[in-house]
């Protein structure tokens, strides 16, 4: 099995907040990141497939192709965004890098040919933070 990895950028804005709580509680969990104005970050994110390489092109999957397919099917939708409000994809959920990390996968994996699986998405939100998801719930 040989593991391929993609790197892309996005930046987009969101708050954390849950609407079932008073402003105080969602300042005291969420800090900054519960601000009314939303705050934005610049996110990097790895994807990672899977599979055995094409005999005849030594490729797992062409790593253009991917590049573009994610662009294509996430990063458009992402980039320069609001996340709790301009993202089809991210309706109704909470914004967290996990919850993010989660929405890609599920938009990435049905597009995908059945030659790779999708292995990980791994979402970096800060230089000190990211979040790995490899599948299931």
């Amino acid at each position: 099995m040989i593991y391929l990895t993609r790197v892309e950028h996005f930046n987009a804005a969101h708050k954390l907040f849950n609407p079932q709580w008073s402003k105080e509680q969602n300042l005291e969990v969420f800090g900054k990141c519960a601000n009314d104005n939303w705050h934005g970050h610049n996110y990097e994110l790895h994807v990672t497939i899977k599979g055995v390489p094409d005999p005849e092109t030594g490729f797992v999957f062409n790593a253009k192709t991917l590049g573009v397919l994610i662009k294509d099917v996430v990063v458009e939708k992402l980039d320069h965004k609001n996340l709790n409000l301009d993202v089809d994809f991210m309706k109704d959920k909470f914004t967290s890098a996990e919850n993010v990390a989660i929405a890609i996968w599920e938009q990435l994996e049905k597009h995908l040919p059945g030659t790779v699986q999708l292995h990980c998405i791994k979402l970096h939100e800060t230089p000190k933070i990211y979040v790995e998801y490899y599948g299931g719930k």
